[in-house]
Order: structure tokens, then sequence, then C-alpha cells
């Protein structure tokens, strides 16, 4: 297994280099770069205007249409500002060396440390992502294994009505209903509409720290709940119902096992596979997608919001700190799977079958 671990960490290497060059080469091609925002900027402030032409590429000084009010060395200064008076080839190299180190470069906006953006809005990613997959498993696989024990039957078919609403809504959608109801909105002000923590939390107590952190938690939180648990309960109720249909359960059965001696004892190791399955995906559509509306909507200043934000600015060292982070994130967490997989069930093993 040892052996297993380190060449998938190996293979992490050139799948992070390989996703870096493609998105290095769309950015090159994309309108609207930072140097024709500059421009853009600089032409506003001056009264200039520039027309429909200004969004052509970056590959050189005559095609800038949109910066006719702008002299060639004030066009030059701005291109070197922002690092594109090097060649393509040279500023992909230079941002390898500098990720070598862990350096993911400055913010063309913020004028700040990538590096240090990401440490600064990591807390509150962590937060939603931790909090909110741990109580959708901890809600949805006690539910989807009653849900299996009584398929069929009204338990089953009066739950599977929550669930439908539940899986046909988006978390934003909660979130919104939820703001409107219990923070203020057009009914209750029970709890806070924005922000991570009070303004006044560095002087409140040990204990007070932790009641305010989790009241402003509480709504964003439950819309994530709300908007994702349905599918992991359905996926945890067919796992176990598939199982539950194997003979080897028929013959516990005729042993005279209890009903929770046959799931917990045979079927579940068996069956929690396909939910673990599922879990690295799970974290990754839950901290990197389902958190950036949440964040838009209660205004918590998380990782998924500054990745947006540098779409929309052309950050690029903003955009390529964020790739790196979520990519790598997202391997490590594959990786955690295979992990577990072979915790729950010894049998398999990955490095006798090549690492497939």
């Amino acid at each position: 297994m040892v052996h297993y671990i380190l060449k998938r960490m190996l293979l992490m290497i050139p799948t992070l280099f390989f996703i870096l060059l493609i998105n290095f080469l769309i950015v090159q091609i994309a309108p609207g770069g930072p140097v024709e925002q500059a421009i853009q900027q600089i032409q506003n402030a001056q009264g200039l205007g520039a027309g429909a032409s200004g969004q052509s590429n970056l590959a050189n000084l005559a095609q800038y249409q949109g910066a006719r009010g702008l002299s060639p060395e004030m066009i030059e200064k701005i291109k070197a500002q922002y690092g594109f008076d090097r060649p393509a080839t040279e500023r992909f190299w230079l941002m390898l060396k500098g990720y070598m180190h862990l350096d993911f470069g400055t913010s063309f906006f913020k004028d700040k440390p990538v590096t240090q953006l990401l440490y600064e809005k990591l807390p509150v990613t962590l937060s939603l992502g931790v909090w909110s997959t741990f109580l959708i498993y901890l809600i949805a696989i006690p539910l989807g294994i009653k849900k299996a024990k009584n398929n069929g039957l009204l338990f089953d078919q009066s739950t599977s009505l929550l669930l439908a609403v539940s899986y046909a809504i988006p978390s934003f959608v909660f979130a919104i209903l939820l703001i409107v109801f219990f923070a203020g909105g057009s009914y209750l002000q029970w709890f806070p509409l924005q922000g991570l923590v009070s303004e006044n939390f560095s002087q409140l107590s040990f204990l007070a720290k932790i009641k305010d952190y989790l009241w402003h938690m509480c709504l964003p939180i439950l819309s994530m709940l709300l908007g994702s648990f349905a599918a992991r309960t359905y996926l945890t109720k067919y796992a176990f119902v598939e199982e539950l249909n194997k003979p080897y359960v028929l013959t516990a059965r005729v042993k005279g096992l209890s009903e929770n001696q046959v799931i917990y004892g045979h079927v579940f190791r068996n069956a929690i596979l396909i939910v673990v399955a599922a879990l690295p995906e799970t974290l990754v559509g839950i901290f990197f997608v389902g958190n950036l509306f949440i964040e838009i909507i209660f205004n918590l200043d998380g990782i998924g919001l500054l990745g947006f934000e540098a779409i929309t600015q052309r950050d690029y060292p903003v955009i390529f700190g964020t790739l790196f982070l979520f990519t790598l994130f997202g391997m490590i967490l594959r990786l955690l799977g295979d992990l577990l997989y072979h915790l729950i069930d010894p049998r398999i093993d990955f490095e006798s079958r090549g690492g497939q």
C-alpha cells in the first residue's frame, strides 16, 4: 500500500502541470485580460471611452484597438506592470518556478501575495465545508439505512417526499428562504444576516466566541445541508438495499442473527464502500461549488468567492493559485478515498491491481 501511495503522489506532479498548462493557454487567448481592463479604466478616467474593438488579444500592441488614446510608452508600462512584456513561455516558466517554492505570485488588483489571500479566505471555506459535510453524512447514512430496512413501507414512502423536495431545490434557494424567514428579511430576526463572526468577536470570552461563531454559521450550514443530504441518503439506501438482497444476507438470517447484526455485522462493510467512493466528489462539490453561492449570499469571504472575483477581474495569479489549490485538494481527497476503501475492507488491494 505504501508503494501505491507514493505512486499516486508522484502522479500528482504531471497532472498539476498539464492542468496549469491548459488553463494558461486558455487565458492567453481569452479577451478582456488585466492589461485591457487597465487600459479601459484609464480611458474611462480620461473620458476617452474605448470602442467595441477594445476586446482583442494581448498578443501585440497593434491589437489594442481600444488604446488609441494612450501613448505607446504608457501601454508598455501597463504591460510591464502585469508581466505581459515577457513572452508567454517565459511567463509560464516563471510561474512554475514560483509554484515549486509555493510562491503563487501577487494579485494584480488586491496588491497582496496569493498565498496570503488563500490563507485569509481558507477558514471560511473550511468552516462551511467541514461542518456541512459532517452533518450531511451524519444524517444521510442513518436515514439511508433506515429507509433500506423499511424499503417500500410507510416510513420509506413518507421520507421520500422530503428527500424529493431537498433534491429538487438548490442550496442557494434554501439560503434565500432562510434569510427571509429567520434573518430579518420579512419575519423573524433570530440569526445574523452576514459574516462569519460579530464585529466585537475579539472582545468576547472563549465560550462566547464559540457561541457567536456557531450563531453565524447556523443558516449557511443549514442551507447546504438541506440542499445536499438527499443525494447521499438515496445513495446509502440503494447501496444497502442491493446488499440486503444478496444470498449471504439470507444465510445470516437463517442462522438466527437479528436484523441489526445482519446489517451492521455483515452488510455495512460492503454497502458503505459505495458511499465512501462518492466522498471525494462530494467534498469537492461542497467545498468549491456549493460554497460559492452560500459565500455570496451570506457575504462570507471565502476561497470560492475569491476565485469568482478573480475570474471576473482576470486576476491571473489568483485564478491559477485557486485552481492549483482546488486540483491538489481534489487529488488528495481521491487518494484518501482509496485509503478509506482499504481501511473498511482490507481485501481491497490497489497495489496488486496496479493502482487502477
